[in-house]
């Protein structure tokens, strides 16, 4: 091969490359101004929508927590009251069954005297039936 062609195949190689280098700062400028156009629509979105729908968002959380402030008072109170209720209750049942106890023993006291009094009655009406039929005597109407 010769020094002419050599030549002439360095040159095209030079020649590619400088096009290859001037194509790639055209890509480079081309994706630049991709990205500096994508971002000027992602603010402008951000802008037209995100922001007031972030205040409305902000808005609402302000709410929720006024209404988060309230149920917890509102529970709170209503577990105070349970408490009382129940303390009411249980203290009721204490009594109910307290005055149960006074009247279960004062039935049975009452129940014991009738019994014993029954009970003497009983031996009272069987010793004189009992002592007039050992002497001899016929009861009334017997003859």
């Amino acid at each position: 091969m010769n020094l002419d062609t050599t030549n002439l195949l360095l040159g095209i190689l030079a020649a590619v490359s400088v096009l290859e280098a001037i194509a790639l700062v055209a890509g480079g400028i081309l994706v630049y101004r991709l990205y500096s156009q994508a971002m000027r629509t992602v603010q402008e979105l951000e802008q037209r929508h995100v922001a007031p729908l972030v205040a409305r968002v902000d808005t609402l959380m302000t709410k929720v927590d006024g209404i988060l402030v309230d149920v917890k008072g509102i529970t709170t109170r209503i577990g105070t009251r349970t408490e009382r209720v129940d303390d009411a209750i249980q203290h009721t049942i204490n009594r109910v069954d307290q005055t149960a106890g006074r009247v279960r023993e004062s039935m049975a006291t009452r129940l014991g005297n009738l019994v014993a009094m029954a009970s003497g009655a009983r031996s009272v009406l069987g010793g004189l039936f009992n002592g007039r039929r050992s002497s001899g005597e016929a009861p009334e109407g017997v003859i």
